[in-house]
């Protein structure tokens, strides 16, 4: 099974902003993780059979077992190093516009549709999934708000991000 670390954001039907979105991370070089400087790889836009739109940032050689990688050995990154890595690419997020929601993580894309995060707060109205969910403020309006959510950028509140903590995934020493 593949584990992605990256930045997933949702475009909704419009496949020019996420192409917008998409040259900005081009453009964006490496991301700092710690001592380490890390190239994406080349962002990903795609559609979805109902038409919805997504782009993918992720970083080169820091998931496990990503197709993107091949056979690029894989960089160990401390639980510090991965929530640098993530700040980053939150860093690059405020820069793109055109996007409905976004999130940083692991494979953090089913965060993303709020299709699914309508349905989920319609069973628990405090259900948003992780921390650090990124939604353009008509997006949360329509969702019905929540004073949980701060200012991200202009046009956009999130759930604050605390990071990864160390794992089986992260290269920190056994406690």
């Amino acid at each position: 099974m593949a584990l992605v670390f990256g930045l997933v954001a949702d475009f909704g039907g419009d496949l020019r902003a996420a192409r917008a979105a998409a040259a900005v991370a081009a453009a964006s070089g490496p991301l700092a993780a710690g001592p380490h400087r890390i190239a994406p790889h080349p962002p990903l836009p795609w559609t979805d059979p109902s038409g919805r739109v997504e782009m993918s940032v992720v970083p080169r050689g820091v998931g496990s077992g990503t197709a993107l990688d091949g056979d690029r050995p894989r960089t160990a990154l401390t639980a510090a190093e991965y929530t640098a890595l993530g700040r980053a690419l939150y860093d690059l997020l405020r820069a793109m516009h055109g996007y409905r929601a976004a999130a940083v993580g692991w494979n953090a894309e089913p965060s993303v549709d709020p299709a699914e995060l309508r349905a989920a707060r319609a069973a628990d109205p405090h259900a948003w999934g992780d921390d650090g969910l990124v939604l353009a403020d008509t997006v949360l309006a329509g969702l019905g708000g929540d004073d949980r959510f701060l200012f991200f950028a202009p046009g956009f509140s999130y759930l604050p991000w605390r990071g990864v903590r160390p794992s089986s995934l992260t290269a920190d020493p056994a406690p």
